[in-house]
């Protein structure tokens, strides 16, 4: 991450579940449009999540299933192309390797897979339709 940019930290859904919603509302809701009840699926209390906070609030936020499913990856547009996103995906890299994982994978928007790629991730199967939104499986082997 480049100098000077908040530390992510683990984050808890109790403790930090305001900070996590105003970050992913913003981004999927209000800009992608994505219904509140597709991104907040009740899954939450059981994935390890990362959280960036500035100044001024959270800026950034994602998640990983104890099955290593990195998801609900999401930067405030004032803090975009800033390496964020690239952080919080190598911080959970680092989660998965400490927990033994084999490998982690995501479901990546169609847009999104070159970021994807230049993190290690390679994409399997076929394109798929998410939220109405175009998307592709991807993995990366974990070498713990």
């Amino acid at each position: 991450m480049a100098m000077g940019l908040p530390a992510i930290r683990l984050a808890t859904w109790p403790a930090d579940e305001c900070h996590i919603r105003f970050v992913r509302t913003k981004v999927f809701v209000d800009e992608q449009a994505i219904p509140a009840a597709l991104d907040f699926d009740g899954r939450d209390p059981d994935c390890l999540h990362a959280l960036v906070t500035a100044p001024q609030g959270p800026i950034a936020t994602g998640r990983m299933t104890p099955d290593g499913h990195i998801g609900r990856l999401a930067v405030v547009e004032a803090w975009r192309d800033r390496g964020l996103g690239s952080a919080i995906v190598r911080f959970f890299v680092a989660l998965a390797q400490e927990r033994g994982l084999a490998r982690v994978h995501l479901n990546a928007q169609q847009s999104a897979v070159g970021f994807y790629r230049r993190l290690g991730f390679v994409p399997r199967g076929e394109p798929f339709t998410e939220a109405g939104i175009p998307h592709i499986r991807m993995e990366r082997i974990t070498k713990p």
